[in-house]
């Protein structure tokens, strides 16, 4: 049998499983969902075959692409039901991502009785607030992701993995699907990590983890329109927009981790307010760049994503999410009408914002805890001179001057060779004194950078969609007098921060746990190198992680007592979420006029 892709399971599938098992058969659960990923698979239709042995079997049927129940998933061992089997196979599979609620059905908290002294719901005195089943919800969901910092990636296992997505499921069915969502990803990353998946990153797993606490803690503090906002939306919610006429600006191809490849174009409204329609599935490199001349999903039109990318619609009967795409429904109308270049309105004025204001923009909506569906874009426009490639320790990048002598380091979007990025950002490279009008996406970094994603054509005629559209040097004016760059060092207040020795000690949990942190030893000399640089409150939290992670009390017969995961938890997520915020405010500060150079 070849080895094929198990089919995706849904959460509350492998927390049964797992839950079912004996303490026993718990212990080799790790073991086994090992060995079973290595046995050779097999699919007929909506059901995949895994040889357990020579002569046993063990099936998963996924109608619809899922496994949904518990019986879906059959073994032909003799202690099956009761196996290993079972639950090491949806252990070994992904995540399937939680069915949609039900049209009617609201995305709502369940209300808590009233007593005859309770204000009047929704009343100015009476703010609403989470009802006991779901704060009883998020408690499990903390309790979880505390485990699993306690643990480490070492350590949470597949055990550990069902207790999260047992909390998951049960968020979703008191309507927290914003805390689901952050514990499923959580179980994701844990897979990654523990299967040595090139693609991870601990970065990546921080910022699940502290997005799980966060949201866990904040249902039972937030109220009114916060809660709305921590509870989530189980589906994108589209809301009419009526008529639209939307002018293209450029298309950029879409590569996943996962898989996935596609396109996404961008357009903006009469009013500047910026729009995308997308076509992203499983295909990777080569379905983007074949989406790429495929019509758009949208009304009638016959443009492709390339073209619209240049051209214009007039939509009728429009709909769209809080994030800015466009709904393709059956009510949606849409015909080609006339674009606009980026120098004529209504797009040239979205290069006429100051670069502070649009990275003050961008960052509220690449935040890493932003709160879901809340709008914005994270792209820049700018006009810019070219200077020439420099090297910095991850490489090579170009560096443009904008506004007010600013430096702004440029960078490629994806590295994948059969895009046009890499190329296209080397031939920039070798025309310095170019001036282009560019679109790019922030990186949050402590001096200003950018993804390249777009520019007008060197020889101003048109645009540029860097990521499909192939540069020639014949398109590059007579390269000017070589512009001699010394190596770059980053720029602004924080270039020299020390907030790096907390965000060292943050990573450091996710991997071993909390017992590695407590063995690092003094953090005296570091925490007094941040209170001279004025930071003083990151001090106090490396003193308090670092001292919470060491500290297990004793009982009268000098047993040790449980560890304080909770407390120890309390403090990782508040060093987490400090960081990621001075982070945010010293990027916000690089762009400043003031720090201009």
């Amino acid at each position: 049998m070849t080895a094929v892709q198990l089919p995706p399971v849904a959460p509350e599938v492998t927390a049964t499983l797992v839950e079912d098992l004996s303490p026993r058969l718990r212990k080799r659960l790790d073991a086994a969902v090992t060995k079973l990923g290595a046995r050779p698979t097999h699919r007929d239709g909506d059901t995949v075959t895994i040889a357990v042995d020579d002569e046993t079997e063990l099936r998963l049927h996924a109608p619809g692409g899922v496994v949904a129940t518990v019986d879906a998933i059959t073994c032909g061992c003799l202690l099956a039901p009761a196996c290993v089997h079972r639950a090491a196979a949806a252990c070994a599979a992904p995540t399937a991502d939680p069915a949609p609620e039900p049209a009617d059905r609201p995305s709502r908290a369940v209300p808590e009785p009233a007593s005859a002294t309770d204000p009047a719901p929704g009343s100015a005195s009476s703010p609403e607030v989470a009802g006991p089943a779901q704060r009883a919800a998020a408690d499990a969901l903390w309790s979880a992701g505390a485990a699993v910092l306690e643990a480490g990636v070492d350590g949470a296992g597949a055990v550990t993995q069902s207790t999260l997505l047992r909390a998951a499921h049960t968020a979703r069915l008191r309507h927290l699907p914003r805390a689901a969502g952050a514990a499923l990803s959580v179980v994701t990353l844990l897979r990654a990590a523990r299967a040595g998946d090139p693609s991870y990153r601990t970065a990546d797993l921080v910022t699940a983890l502290a997005e799980l606490l966060g949201t866990a803690h904040r249902v039972g503090t937030a109220s009114g329109a916060e809660l709305a906002a921590v509870r989530g939306a189980a589906r994108r919610p589209y809301s009419p927009g009526g008529s639209l006429r939307l002018y293209g600006l450029f298309t950029e191809p879409v590569v996943t981790d996962s898989g996935h490849g596609g396109v996404r174009t961008w357009v903006a409204g009469s009013d500047g307010r910026l729009c995308t329609v997308g076509d992203v599935a499983p295909g990777g490199v080569g379905r983007a760049l074949g989406v790429a001349d495929r019509a758009v999903r949208l009304g009638d039109s016959a443009l492709t994503h390339r073209e619209l990318g240049r051209a214009g619609l007039a939509v009728s009967g429009a709909t769209v999410s809080p994030d800015g795409r466009l709904g393709a429904g059956k009510g949606v109308k849409a015909v080609t009408a006339r674009g606009a270049a980026w120098t004529e309105p209504p797009l040239a004025a979205l290069w006429e914002t100051p670069p502070s204001e649009q990275a003050a923009r961008a960052l509220r909506s690449a935040s890493r805890y932003a709160d879901p569906d809340g709008g914005g874009s994270d792209l820049l426009f700018l006009d810019v001179e070219l200077l020439g490639a420099v090297r910095e320790s991850g490489g090579t990048c170009l560096l443009a001057r904008c506004e007010g002598g600013m430096c702004v380091r440029l960078t490629v979007a994806d590295d994948d060779p059969a895009l046009a990025h890499r190329d296209n950002l080397t031939l920039l490279a070798a025309a310095p004194g170019t001036r282009l009008r560019i679109i790019g996406r922030l990186v949050p970094a402590l001096h200003p950078r950018l993804t390249l994603l777009a520019c007008s054509h060197p020889t101003g005629e048109g645009t540029i969609d860097l990521g499909l559209d192939r540069l020639r040097r014949a398109d590059l004016p007579d390269p000017a007098a070589p512009v001699h760059l010394a190596p770059l060092r980053p720029e602004g207040s924080g270039a020299h921060s020390p907030l790096y020795l907390l965000e060292r000690r943050v990573e450091q949990t996710v991997p071993a746990g909390r017992a590695a942190l407590g063995m690092l030893g003094d953090v005296t000399a570091e925490t007094r190198r941040m209170r001279r640089a004025g930071l003083p409150t990151a001090a106090g939290l490396l003193t308090a992680l670092c001292t919470s992670a060491a500290q297990r009390d004793r009982d009268l017969f000098g047993r040790l007592l449980p560890a304080d995961t909770d407390g120890f938890a309390t403090y990782w997520l508040a060093a987490a979420r400090y960081t990621a915020d001075v982070a945010e405010s010293l990027c916000a500060a690089a762009w400043e006029p003031t720090q201009a150079r």
